[in-house]
């Protein structure tokens, strides 16, 4: 069985207890920092060097429209980027169905693909990472988003839809083009603070959910497996993305409220994989190289055969020493 299978093996509720691993996605400043200490080249040297299970290529970045600068940019007048609030001005139903909506014709995933193909041994996790919970936020401002679920849900709710549309068109087009190069799309929205949900669970069954199930049922018409990231404590949305289809859940805030892997396993552990856990806020900093083997292997025995380990955020930080990373596939491979 070569690692592509292990995961996948591990999403169908049916891994042998070997576990799968994935450093996760290290902001370039960690990047830097363990290359010149591994003595390897980017990413794919440090991966190379854990023999790591897991690749991720979110393909957002095969969007090229002349005309536009990203994908969401209205030309409102204001830099494209998170927080300019570009659409604070559009108040109508009729306004968001007027606007220019990006074109999928301009996505040419040829270089993605080229990228997969170099993986066919490995999980490839792909797909466009569709935050559109955070794209509406950024484009009108999250506190203007979650006032307008309130005062003008249609509003806010064509908005929604009209961004879900776009994803669910790209992926769709995506995957019709992948194939059987790559089994797994892997997506997320931070809907989770370190003690509660963002938004209410109404607010998120009306606003979210039917999002989150385009893109799953986008994804199985492909044959796809579906791993869904939100950080924070998020318990209370668990039950309604295992309906919506997910096969994993990733990344397992270790530190957020409820999200603590014995009780999380014995709820769900049954009905999904797991994918994350290995605590970035206190033990990845802070613990000895020891410590982080011992509550690596206590995940592995708490969390059962279908457990990808993983730091409990992808965007690992310069903060957390190599060694602890070390220690961490330690535990895994020994």
């Amino acid at each position: 069985m070569n690692q592509r299978e292990k995961i996948k093996s591990i999403l169908n509720l049916k891994g042998d207890g070997s576990h799968g691993t994935w450093i996760g996605d290290p902001v370039p400043e960690t990047l830097d920092i363990y290359t010149k200490e591994l003595d390897v080249e980017g990413l794919e040297g440090i991966q190379s060097y854990f023999d790591d299970d897991c690749r991720l290529l979110d393909v957002r970045s095969c969007f090229n429209d002349p005309d536009r600068n990203g994908i969401f940019d209205f030309g409102g007048g204001k830099e494209n980027s998170m927080y300019s609030f570009q659409l604070e001005s559009i108040e109508t139903v009729a306004q968001v169905e007027a606007l220019n909506f990006p074109d999928i014709k301009h996505f040419d995933f040829t270089g993605a693909f080229n990228k997969i193909d170099t993986w066919r041994d490995k999980a490839v996790f792909t797909g466009l990472w569709s935050p559109f919970f955070h794209d509406v936020s950024d484009l009108i401002g999250m506190e203007e988003y979650f006032v307008k679920m309130y005062t003008d849900p249609e509003f806010a709710q064509a908005l929604t839809n009209r961004v879900v549309d776009f994803y669910a068109e790209a992926n769709n087009l995506f995957f019709t083009q992948l194939g059987d190069r790559a089994d797994t799309f892997f997506f997320g929205n931070d809907f989770g603070t370190q003690i509660g949900l963002l938004i209410s669970v109404d607010c998120f069954k009306k606003f979210m959910l039917p999002g989150i199930k385009r893109l799953i049922g986008t994804a199985k018409k492909h044959n796809k497996k579906v791993i869904v990231h939100s950080c924070g404590a998020i318990r209370e949305i668990i039950p309604l993305l295992i309906d919506a289809g997910i096969d994993g859940l990733h990344p397992l805030q270790a530190k957020a409220a409820g999200m603590d892997a014995g009780s999380l396993f014995k709820e769900y552990g049954k009905d999904i994989a797991f994918m994350g856990g290995v605590d970035t806020q206190d033990l990845l900093v802070n613990a000895t190289p020891p410590q982080v083997y011992d509550e690596v292997m206590r995940l592995r025995e708490i969390l059962g055969n279908n457990f990808i380990v993983s730091p409990s955020h992808e965007g690992v930080l310069p903060n957390i020493p190599l060694d602890n990373i070390k220690a961490m596939y330690r535990a895994v491979r020994g």
